[in-house]
């Protein structure tokens, strides 16, 4: 055998090869559809751990008014309330406090599965967080863990400067 017939069996090798290692990679790689899935899944339990968690803020602190959130903001739940100050002098203050907790829709271009938290007392942003992770790779409860992090942060905060 030539050097070049064996020249020419090492680059057919090398070319099976690097088609095996594509077809393998495009093999695990999860197709759009299969994200979207994924993301649908996980938004159905987010959803329904946001709604547990904030339903309660209402039945502790009097006032609040919770509500559904869904459409091209995302999909969670929102609490919030307005309160009437009278001060000393006759003077009055309107405040607003909300909680609002969400998932964002799927993206096809982005493919990550993405947590929003907006917290407000008394007319002041108290947080504003994003936490967002690829979809293949996400941990549903990781999320839902810190679904119970920014509605408990969210009332302590509450608490602590309702007095």
């Amino acid at each position: 055998m030539s050097f070049e017939d064996r020249l020419q069996k090492a680059i057919q090798r090398g070319q099976r090869r690097s088609h095996a290692q594509e077809q393998e990679e495009a093999a695990r790689a999860m197709s759009k559809e299969e994200l979207k899935r994924l993301h649908s899944s996980y938004r159905l339990q987010l959803s329904e751990q946001i709604e547990k968690c904030i339903k309660q803020l209402p039945n502790y602190f009097p006032g609040f008014r919770f509500e559904t959130i869904f459409g091209d903001r995302g999909w969670g739940a929102a609490c919030s309330r307005d309160d009437l100050r009278v001060s000393g002098q006759r003077r009055r203050e309107n405040t607003y406090s909300r909680l609002e907790i969400t998932v964002r829709p799927y993206s096809p271009n982005l493919d990550v599965i993405e947590l929003v938290g907006k917290g407000t007392i008394r007319n002041k942003e108290v947080f504003n967080r994003n936490f967002f992770d690829r979809i293949e790779e996400a941990d549903p409860e990781k999320f839902a863990e810190l679904v119970n992090i920014w509605v408990l942060e969210y009332a302590e905060l509450f608490a602590a400067k309702n007095d």
